[in-house]
């Protein structure tokens, strides 16, 4: 597995593991022996990164991830996320204040059975706390020997720097793919690499769509959050479906599937990029980690780039309510 650097000092692999929906999200779970035998799985093939948040659960996937890696810490990289008010077991509006931080940080520790939290996000901007409290709160913390890396997940490209100029920011947590390509044009991409801050597309594969598996026939189960989207009505899959057109397009010609286009696309946009697929299954997990082998020219680039220009993905990619949570 090749390495890449997120901002000062944090080498992780090129593609990570994004463990939210193992057990958190979508209408099928796993049971946490499975959860923690296919991330020790993704280790053993050379996966480094692993990425969850308090709120996945909430709690449960800090414990699972915990549990999986406590006995390889000294070969991984484990992320994990603060910034939401969890009520009797919900997550119940935003909270970045200090002092929540500080015991959402020893909260996490505790589940995940770790000395120090490798990369600890924000993991939504709170508008009543000053991005430069949250940051100096962080600071705290590293100092303090419990984090390491200070991280934001979905900010707006003002606050990053904001945030930057009181304690250094190593990565930032956007969604961005072939279907979301708001940081190229948001002035996020710019920012990351003007300030060498690291990237993690998080939803790298569409939540599933850009794999080829999903079409306007598919039907979602129960507690799957992607019936609250739009962009996964029927209507939006089939017309969506001119995007996997490309990309099995392209796969045939690379001998690669279309999760591996997608992700190799990631890859070839920028050396500091690790995108944090997610799956349940290890043939996926295997998929995945074959991206990186994947390369797209210079000349396969343009011709994606032209081709989606001709593509107009239909629906966005959260409901307005949550749309307001991003890029403040």
């Amino acid at each position: 597995m090749q390495k890449r650097m997120l901002g000062q000092g944090l080498e992780v692999s090129a593609i990570g593991f994004g463990c939210m929906g193992l057990d958190f999200g979508y209408a099928t779970k796993v049971s946490k022996a499975e959860g923690v035998a296919l991330i020790r799985a993704a280790v053993e093939r050379g996966v480094t990164f692993f990425d969850t948040a308090e709120v996945y659960g909430p709690f449960t996937n800090e414990e699972m991830v915990g549990e999986a890696l406590r006995p390889l810490r000294d070969q991984v990289v484990i992320a994990t996320k603060f910034g939401f008010n969890i009520v009797d077991g919900k997550q119940a509006g935003l909270n970045s204040r200090p002092e929540n931080i500080r015991a959402v940080a020893d909260a996490s520790l505790q589940r995940l059975g770790v000395e120090v939290i490798d990369l600890f996000y924000q993991h939504r901007v709170d508008p009543d706390v000053p991005i430069e409290e949250v940051a100096g709160a962080v600071g705290e913390l590293i100092r303090a020997g419990k984090v390491r890396h200070f991280g934001l997940s979905e900010p707006g490209a003002q606050t990053v720097r904001r945030a930057h100029a009181v304690q250094p920011v190593t990565a930032l947590q956007n969604e961005y793919s072939l279907w979301t390509r708001g940081p190229e044009t948001n002035g996020i991409l710019e920012a990351c690499a003007e300030l060498g801050i690291g990237f993690v597309p998080y939803s790298p594969l569409g939540k599933g769509f850009l794999t080829g598996a999903m079409s306007q026939d598919t039907k979602l189960g129960e507690g799957d959050f992607r019936a609250l989207l739009p962009r996964f009505t029927p209507e939006a899959m089939a017309k969506n479906e001119a995007l996997i057109d490309l990309l099995r397009q392209i796969a045939a010609e690379k001998a690669a599937t279309p999760a591996q286009v997608a992700l190799a696309w990631l890859l070839a946009q920028q050396p500091w990029i690790v995108p944090i697929p997610g799956t349940t299954k290890l043939h996926r997990l295997e998929e995945n980690i074959g991206a990186a082998a994947v390369v797209l020219t210079e000349a396969d680039l343009g011709e994606i780039r032209a081709a989606l220009a001709q593509i107009d993905i239909e629906g966005e990619r959260y409901p307005p309510q949550l749309l307001a949570t991003t890029g403040r």
